[in-house]
């Protein structure tokens, strides 16, 4: 029956998305935002597949089984926190720029330099966490279904990128459909199950009402707080959740679309965590052997209960995979490929660019095999470069090209020198990129990530603060010729004029094709 469930699940997310395709009817614009027409209901389940993806909830489930409840329900939260950050302070203002990309908003803002740092950085990181989102579907093939790993990320990939490149946002937006139905009857036959079957029980130290999980250092606080805040200011720069924003109908409805995400992350997700932490001395000394999730779906959990869940799960990953597939593409082709020497519009040059991107992500997969910590670490990457940046610029004058290169270099070495320095990742042993060493213990797990952000956050204030105050009191000069993109050369210490919601920082993505109004 889990093996019919997986099956159908994935047959059906291809026919809708085939179906989608009739949406596009060979616009980009419907292609990369759906028109911008998508309603509240839909930016908010779309958005909330980023968290309950088998990549996040598999990983968090097996920290919270592993190392306590606040150790799993920190990405959930991170999450949730995020959201409502993103809708009180950042939804409007990026829905009413009428952008295509991140790195569009990174091209008016600091200009060509600013838009190729952010396009390499969040196409490598989201690289990480598609990868991350694979290896969780390739460990649910093999498990329910007894395919190898490897062929299940090739077979499951293929299909994504079929439907992806057909129906491109409408694709995201009918697998969300089916996702808000078996998403919310499956999480919640789970936790009446687990209430009102075996109960809620705790291994010492592991419960909810073990705050020194919160508080103790030796109890992974550290670490735990770490991960809350990577998730919650990393993924304000996360190139899907920007590219679904941007697909709302309107400001407004992005804001609130992003506000009720925050509260359907709380309720959904949160409690998976306590179903985590019984499972464990439920399962025993097995809990160990796999995924604790999937082992409690396979013989514990009644089998309708268990269907609903594995295809929520799934849906959910293979949205987010999607997701991921035709934001990258969209910033390949606005910021790298020249379409007209391709001969290619940029639709065709859209769909084409995720066959690299898919081809990676599964080299990724099959070389490193993990799930949540690969979450983590992707935002991780973000909030020590483009985070400070990006709120900064959106809500102040403090705008420097030299800054954001500066600060984003510096923010990210540090990250990098301790995660390959630290032999632990989260809590977990770092078996991606350790070189052995008696200086850096773990002891400074989850520590790092705090001091990369603020090393970035301080250097872009006090660079952009001083180049600002330079550009203030420098005689007007006469305007550079703009850039093949439409915009000024911004150069390395000149404020952009997009600055503080000027004219110029509003209007849509010069690179991508806008059809005419009729």
């Amino acid at each position: 029956m889990t093996s019919l469930a997986i099956g159908g699940t994935v047959a059906l997310l291809v026919v809708l998305g085939l179906l989608s395709s009739k949406k596009v009817q060979g616009q980009n614009h419907n292609f990369a935002v759906a028109g911008r027409t998508l309603t509240v209901p839909l930016v908010a389940i779309l958005l909330m597949s980023q968290v309950i993806d088998s990549n996040a909830t598999v990983g968090a489930a097996d920290l919270a089984g592993g190392f306590g409840f606040w150790a799993g329900a920190a990405m959930p939260l991170g999450i949730a926190v995020s959201f409502l950050l993103m809708g009180l302070f950042v939804a409007e203002k990026v829905r009413e720029r009428e952008l295509y990309s991140l790195p569009g908003y990174f091209r008016q803002t600091f200009g060509r330099t600013g838009e190729i740092l952010c396009a390499v950085l969040t196409v490598s990181s989201f690289g990480i966490l598609m990868a991350g989102n694979l290896v969780a579907l390739g460990h649910m093939m093999d498990h329910f279904v007894g395919v190898p790993y490897w062929v299940a990320i090739v077979f499951v990939t293929v299909a994504i990128l079929a439907y992806t490149m057909l129906g491109g946002m409408f694709a995201s937006v009918y697998t969300g459909l089916f996702l808000m139905v078996v998403m919310a009857a499956g999480f919640v036959g789970l936790m009446l199950w687990m209430f009102l079957g075996p109960g809620y029980t705790a291994p010492e130290g592991l419960g909810i009402s073990d705050l020194e999980q919160l508080t103790a250092p030796a109890a992974g606080a550290v670490i735990n707080w770490a991960t809350v805040f990577a998730l919650a200011f990393g993924n304000l720069v996360a190139i899907d959740v920007f590219q679904r924003v941007s697909s709302s109908k309107n400001a407004r409805s992005a804001r609130t679309a992003a506000l009720i995400a925050a509260a359907g992350t709380v309720v959904l997700c949160v409690p998976l965590a306590a179903v985590a932490v019984a499972g464990t001395g439920l399962l025993g000394d097995s809990s160990s052997e796999s995924p604790i999730l999937f082992q409690l779906l396979t013989g514990h959990v009644p089998t309708p209960v268990a269907m609903l869940v594995i295809s929520a799960l799934l849906a959910a990953t293979l949205t987010t995979v999607s997701g991921i597939l035709l934001a990258t593409s969209s910033i390949v082709v606005g910021t790298i490929l020249d379409t007209k020497k391709l001969r290619l519009s940029v639709l065709q040059a859209s769909r084409w660019a995720m066959v690299p991107v898919a081809a990676i992500g599964i080299l990724v997969a099959l070389r490193v095999n993990h799930t949540g910590i690969l979450l983590t670490l992707t935002f991780d990457l973000l909030c020590a470069s483009l985070v400070a940046p990006f709120v900064l610029s959106l809500w102040t004058r403090l705008v420097s090209t030299r800054a954001l290169v500066t600060s984003a270099v510096l923010g990210l070495g540090v990250r990098l020198g301790f995660f390959v320095l630290t032999p632990t990742i989260y809590g977990v042993e770092n078996t991606l990129a350790y070189i052995p060493n008696e200086v850096v213990t773990t002891s400074v797990d989850g520590w790092t990530t705090f001091l990369a952000a603020v090393v970035s956050l301080v250097v872009y204030v006090a660079m952009a603060a001083a180049d600002t105050q330079k550009a203030a009191s420098t005689p007007a000069v006469d305007e550079p010729a703009p850039d093949r993109d439409g915009g000024e050369d911004q150069g390395p210490n000149r404020v952009p004029d997009s600055v503080a919601g000027s004219p110029a920082s509003v209007g849509p993505d010069p690179s991508v094709e806008v059809p005419a109004r009729p």
